[in-house]
């Protein structure tokens, strides 16, 4: 037993040692770490930016296609000499004469009076306005002022009567103005009918496309009527 005491005192030197070493080591402060130095930032490269695309620009619509401006109408020239056939109609009918320097006036008095007689009974007229010549001199005419009509007026003045308008074969020819500038048509007709070598009537007829109680005289249209034989 006594041969282990030496071991055993230095097993207890050696644990006593060891205790005081420990004991050392846990009163002694613990090392203070060398502070880090901070790392240096590294810049941040930003990431490429893709340029933006431009929005595509609208596309600006054609223009509408105009639908160009229509012609201006053609005036066809007016018949002369047109072959057409007259057709009868029921009519009122004044008789007059006139001298040739109150021509005018006095065709339109005519006309006035038959319009008059058929407003006042509330007849209208079924046509135009006519005059028929039935013969000429040097100084004037005699006529036939003529109104057709569908109803025939009661009650009529004695220089008025229901009558029929001319039928038959005729010339056509048209007269555009003035009464007084009649002269002219009327020798460009006699020409006419002479190149061609036709035999009209004794007889001239007056259709008044123009109302000649409304119309200016400088604007009247007439178409003249020559029957031939």
């Amino acid at each position: 037993m006594q041969r282990f005491r030496p071991f055993y005192r230095f097993l207890i030197a050696l644990i006593a040692m060891t205790g005081i070493s420990t004991a050392c080591l846990a009163q002694s402060p613990p090392a203070t770490p060398p502070a880090s130095t901070p790392a240096t930032p590294v810049p941040e490269t930003p990431a490429p930016t893709a340029p933006a695309t431009p929005a595509p620009s609208a596309t600006p619509a054609p223009p509408a296609a105009q639908t160009p401006p229509a012609p201006p109408a053609v005036q066809t020239a007016d018949p002369f000499g047109e072959e057409i056939t007259l057709t009868a109609k029921t009519a009122v009918v004044l008789k007059g004469s006139a001298k040739w320097d109150s021509a005018f006036e006095t065709l339109t008095d005519s006309l006035k009076k038959l319009a008059a007689l058929l407003e006042k009974q509330g007849i209208k007229a079924s046509g135009n306005f006519m005059i028929v010549y039935t013969s000429t001199d040097d100084d004037g005419f005699t006529y036939l002022a003529e109104i057709p009509v569908d109803q025939e007026p009661k009650n009529l003045p004695k220089d008025v009567s229901i009558g029929k308008t001319p039928e038959g074969k005729a010339l056509k020819f048209v007269h555009r103005g003035s009464y007084d500038n009649m002269d002219n048509t009327y020798e460009a007709i006699t020409n006419h009918l002479d190149d061609k070598k036709l035999e009209a009537k004794d007889t001239f007829i007056e259709d008044y496309i123009t109302d000649p109680l409304k119309t200016a005289e400088d604007k009247l249209v007439i178409n003249v009527y020559v029957p031939l034989k």
